[in-house]
């Protein structure tokens, strides 16, 4: 069986008063669209970009991502 990666960044992003994509890819220095395929599982960020994501969030990695 074939394991994903899944993510919170929405409910973090509407926990964290409903951030826009855009400010949070201004704030990792990625693009929006960068954001919005991490969102919809499309796309594995980066180790590098995965840290940052979580330190914005100020939150462990695997409570960003899952391994499932």
């Amino acid at each position: 069986m074939a394991k994903n990666i899944t993510n919170s960044i929405r409910r973090l992003r509407f926990n964290n008063n409903e951030m826009t994509q855009q400010m949070l890819a201004d704030a990792v220095g990625v693009s929006r669209q960068t954001i919005v395929a991490i969102e919809k599982d499309k796309y594995s960020p980066s180790l590098e970009v995965a840290f940052k994501i979580a330190q914005y969030f100020d939150t462990p990695l695997e409570s960003v991502f899952q391994y499932q």
